[in-house]
């Protein structure tokens, strides 16, 4: 039985796709985001834990079979029934452990769930070729679309992340973009007007969703980085002037 390498899992989980879910963080990325929140999912290996304190796990990842991992999502089958919810794959980068990721999808689905996949959409087409007839839905990054700020800030061109986005378009997927609002960084009229504009040809196609930056994670950032500094949760107003910018 093939294993694959979590980071976490979250139950009840509302903001990853419709109604209450699990959403399974798998572990590693390729790309290396100067926000993330999640630093110590960017490894794929199993790592010691060095954050200490004593409610914490000793080791920052865990290895699970298909069938250990589905008999832990199939728990809340009564919440997915009720609420018209599922499992979200998410990470780190779920598309990094593709082959792991396929079995756990189509075992979902066999099982009538619904499955969700969040993805910085930065991996192989054919890792989407494969999970594609498994995925009820996709919720999809799309970050910055200067290429060269993108290098900067997540070191790694958009080039692939652009083209994946078309394609899944081109096999008819149901996609939700997600925008993470990084003030200064992705949350500017430069960027955010780039984004409308790739967007508009696609717009009847998908759902936009805008991200706040989340300052609970900043304490964990700074173990990891120093590039970011006094960055603030967008206000209410902004947000709203947002949605209407984007006509959400």
């Amino acid at each position: 039985m093939r294993e694959g390498t979590v980071f976490d899992i979250k139950k009840f989980a509302t903001h990853d796709g419709p109604g209450i879910r699990t959403t399974v963080f798998l572990k590693g990325c390729a790309l290396d985001c100067w926000w993330c929140h999640n630093p110590e999912s960017k490894n794929s290996e199993i790592e010691k834990n060095h954050s200490g304190g004593h409610l914490e796990k000793s080791f920052i990842g865990e290895n699970y079979s298909v069938s250990r991992l589905f008999n832990e999502i199939i728990k809340d089958e009564i919440f997915f029934e009720e609420s018209r919810g599922g499992v979200t794959f998410s990470g780190g980068e779920a598309m990094l452990q593709v082959d792991f990721l396929q079995e756990l999808l189509k075992k979902c689905k066999f099982h009538g769930l619904h499955t969700a996949v969040d993805t910085s959409g930065y991996c192989p087409q054919e890792n989407f070729v494969k999970i594609l007839p498994y995925t009820d839905l996709f919720l999809y990054d799309i970050k910055i679309m200067d290429p060269v700020l993108h290098q900067k800030y997540t070191g790694k061109s958009n080039e692939l992340i652009l083209t994946n986005f078309e394609y899944l378009i081109s096999r008819n997927a149901n996609i939700q973009i997600r925008i993470p609002l990084i003030p200064r960084f992705t949350d500017n009229e430069t960027n955010l007007s780039a984004i409308k504009t790739f967007l508009k040809p696609f717009r009847p196609l998908i759902d936009i969703e805008l991200i706040p930056y989340n300052k609970l994670g900043e304490s964990k950032i700074r173990r990891y980085t120093d590039k970011l500094e006094n960055l603030q949760t967008q206000s209410k107003k902004r947000l709203q002037e947002l949605r209407d910018f984007f006509e959400i």
